[in-house]
């Protein structure tokens, strides 16, 4: 069987552009590079990459999130990054703009997002250990929808709508070995969550 971990799912309409402006992606560098620095974030033997961050742009449910094979470098620029401007999670299509191609996880973000006007940044990783530990016990999409997928999307805003699963600000992802993603009003929150659940 064909392993299609971290490749791109969704139809893109990518503009490359220029990068956004540094100091609006700061922290979201800062955080991504400490998840990379913990493992979170990186890349496996095979070479295929893994985890992503993105953060609320807009009310309208616009984010900017790290690229696509972006995960086996230790510091990421402005460059890595893509502006997500349209999402349509049934069409499975969506448009960005930046330097980078938005990230294959971009369909379960926008699914949070458009889901949460409250939540304002989100992280995907994979760790093993706390995919076993809470798998099933936290909010857990189910292991018939794959990672990238409009199924995907459409099981993580069903989670978030219920308001118990929303305040876990963690979810895991039965379909998606290892694959964790954690939210929060700000990457503060969003980390924090996924710090205390990783132990």
């Amino acid at each position: 069987m064909k392993n299609d971990e971290g490749y791109i799912k969704f139809q893109a309409d990518w503009a490359k552009t220029e990068a956004l402006p540094r100091a609006f992606l700061s922290d979201l560098i800062e955080a991504r590079d400490r998840l990379h620095e913990l493992g979170l974030i990186g890349v496996y033997p095979d070479g295929v990459g893994y985890g992503n961050i993105s953060k609320r742009w807009d009310a309208e449910g616009r984010f900017t999130i790290s690229g696509t094979a972006t995960g086996h470098l230790k510091n990421l620029g402005p460059e890595h990054f893509s502006l997500v401007t349209q999402v349509d999670i049934p069409s499975n299509r969506l448009r960005c703009k930046g330097p980078a191609l938005a990230s294959s996880e971009s369909m379960s973000h926008a699914a949070i997002y458009l889901q949460c006007p409250d939540i304002n940044a989100v992280i995907h990783v994979h760790d093993s250990g706390m995919w076993k530990k809470w798998i099933g016990k936290a909010p857990t999409t189910p292991e018939s929808a794959s990672y990238g997928s409009p199924e995907m999307a459409e099981e993580i805003s069903e989670l978030l709508a219920d308001p118990v699963g929303k305040a876990w600000k963690f979810l895991v992802m039965a379909g998606h070995r290892e694959g964790c993603i954690s939210f929060g009003k700000d990457l503060e929150e969003a980390l924090k969550a996924l710090l205390f659940l990783r132990g």
